[in-house]
């Protein structure tokens, strides 16, 4: 996922079924939120879910629309899809990881993406969680 922020949350999932996504999606995007997406079929409940959604239709050969005519495409997936490619870029040299490792190479490419998007303000927040002291465990 991408916010309006440019900020990534990535996560390797067991399946692609609806009953997957729908806890993931509730958990990270707002309800006014606006999902755009490709015209997969996992995606066809997020109106009933409570969300706006738009989608492209690949299949179709549209890969982004501009909706109100200003020349911008608003509806496309290409962010997103540019980040997966950068993913695979960027596990290539390892030459394949482990099924068991591979949620731990995501969730590092997401740390270190969205570090570029907080800037400084995300090594003191690293910092905070690193040196963050645990409450004791009473007996």
């Amino acid at each position: 996922m991408v916010s309006h922020t440019g900020a990534i949350a990535l996560q390797v999932l067991e399946n692609v079924k609806q009953t997957t996504i729908r806890p993931i999606i509730e958990g990270r995007i707002a309800r006014e939120a606006c999902i755009y997406t490709d015209e997969y079929n996992i995606y066809n409940r997020v109106t009933q879910w409570g969300y706006q959604h738009k989608k492209v239709q690949h299949a179709q050969k549209e890969f982004a629309r501009d909706e109100n005519g200003d020349g911008l495409c608003e509806v496309h997936g290409n962010t997103i899809e540019g980040i997966w490619s950068l993913l695979r870029s960027w596990l290539r040299p390892h030459r394949g990881v482990s099924q068991e490792k591979l949620p731990l190479y995501v969730v590092f490419f997401e740390w270190l993406y969205n570090l570029k998007k907080r800037g400084k303000k995300a090594i003191t927040e690293t910092l905070k969680l690193l040196l963050k002291k645990q409450n004791p465990i009473s007996t």
